[in-house]
């Protein structure tokens, strides 16, 4: 199964994932760099502090040096001294001069300040002359890192959060864009617009949820047929209750009038059989329509059926010619003997129906593709190319031309179509060449798949 949806929220999670872990772990170094450096005024002020040290000092007015730095330790509630260096290697050890030039009691006022060391660093200003330096732990006023507390809140806990909303809102309206779509059309379908449909609002969408969306469509088209059908079923079954349900009426009407009762019954009786044809026809029909099943209990011989049949339609068409070309056995597997048997007499009796008397009637069975050809033609008008599908639904006749016996309601071939359905196989009609019709049926060896 094509899990494309599963996949593409795991690729948008982990991407997610990993670039907010890479723009979290940025932005705190970025932003913890920013802030281990001394603001550039109070910089300024150290390195104003150790001029100023430097200019007693160089004036060679201790007392005055001394004053300054005991104000200045006050002001600054910090320490300070201005001390000298001298380098003395030892066991004829020889001092680099790159270390001799970068030498430092302290830290130069322009490197980083470790903001997680409680205590704060002795900064360092050195005279021109290189051996003397003003020293000064950095005041407390001058340290930088204020806001790091609410920073790393901030970063390490809002950003985060506001970055997965985001991320959860996105994957919120991917997921939910569809569903809306489906529970919009299943309402306006439950309200009776059953023509809508939601796979083409989707557009190129491929996923699970497509899926879902072609399945409501294909229920929705189906449902759709069958309220249509069952409309159309209701409708023209009221219209042919109308005339047997009429002759009824007027034969009571005359038994009411006339002493002849005898005709009359046999007229009633007559039409209520035609009535109550209709009626199972009608419910057989509909079933097959509704519940769609696969008829496939059976193991029998389609030769053995199909004579059985012929040995029936030459009693009851005794002026007609049957002319059956079977093969010895045609053995059928898990397919419905009953079903199949009424479907192929309907169809050879609407041969027979419609076939002048004194001409021929045609039944040949081979084998074809896994499965067998059931072939009956007959001699009689043919049907105009336009009706030859139309032929199979129901209440469906022609013209006075093609029409039936007053005991035929148009449903014969309808329920043949469906119940070769039920079993696996099909029909379809065509007019031969040489005048007539002939009805195609395809059934498998081993019944519907």
């Amino acid at each position: 199964m094509n899990r494309r949806l599963l996949w593409k929220l795991c690729a948008t999670i982990a991407v997610g994932t990993v670039a907010l872990f890479s723009l979290l772990n940025y932005l705190m170094e970025h932003t913890e760099t920013s802030m281990s450096h001394i603001d550039r005024k109070h910089r300024q002020t150290l390195l104003d502090y150790g001029a100023e040290a430097e200019r007693l000092y160089n004036a060679g007015d201790e007392a005055a040096l001394a004053r300054w730095l005991a104000e200045l330790q006050r002001r600054e509630q910090t320490w300070a001294a201005v001390l000298h260096s001298h380098l003395e290697p030892v066991a004829n050890s020889v001092i680099n001069q790159r270390f001799q030039d970068g030498f430092r009691l302290g830290r130069s006022v322009d490197w980083m300040i470790h903001l997680y060391f409680t205590e704060n660093p002795i900064m360092e200003v050195t005279f021109a002359s290189g051996h003397t330096h003003f020293l000064i732990q950095l005041p407390q006023r001058m340290r930088p890192g204020g806001y790091q507390p609410h920073t790393r809140v901030l970063l390490q806990l809002a950003l985060p959060l506001l970055l997965l909303v985001l991320l959860s809102l996105v994957l919120y309206r991917h997921l939910m864009q569809p569903l809306r779509q489906l529970e919009k059309a299943t309402r306006r379908f439950s309200e009776g617009e059953h023509r809508v449909r939601v796979r083409a609002s989707l557009g190129k969408r491929n996923d699970e949820l497509a899926r879902l969306a072609e399945t409501f469509d294909h229920m929705a088209a189906r449902t759709e047929g069958l309220i249509q059908s069952q409309r159309h079923l209701i409708a023209d079954l009221s219209h042919e209750l109308r005339t047997p349900l009429t002759r009824i009426e007027m034969a009571v009407d005359r038994a009411e009038q006339t002493a002849d009762v005898t005709t009359v019954l046999t007229r009633i009786r007559r039409d209520g059989a035609l009535m109550r044809q209709l009626a199972e026809d009608t419910l057989t029909l509909a079933w097959l329509e509704n519940e769609r099943p696969r008829l496939n209990g059976d193991d029998f011989d389609l030769t053995d059926l199909l004579d059985s049949l012929l040995d029936d339609a030459r009693f009851e068409f005794p002026h007609h010619r049957i002319r059956a070309s079977l093969p010895d056995d045609a053995p059928l597997g898990n397919s419905s003997q009953r079903a199949l048997g009424q479907a192929i007499e309907n169809v050879l009796r609407n041969a027979l129906d419609h076939t002048p008397p004194g001409h021929e009637v045609a039944i040949t069975l081979a084998n074809q593709d896994s499965g067998y050809c059931l072939t009956i033609d007959d001699q009689g008008p043919g049907v105009p190319g336009e009706h030859l599908d139309r032929i199979f639904q129901p209440f469906f006749r022609l013209d006075a031309a093609r029409r039936s016996e007053t005991s035929s309601f148009g449903l014969g071939l309808a329920l043949a179509r469906r119940q070769l359905e039920a079993a696996g196989g099909r029909i379809t009609a065509s007019n031969r060449l040489g005048g007539g019709l002939r009805m195609c049926i395809l059934l498998p060896q081993q019944g519907p798949e």
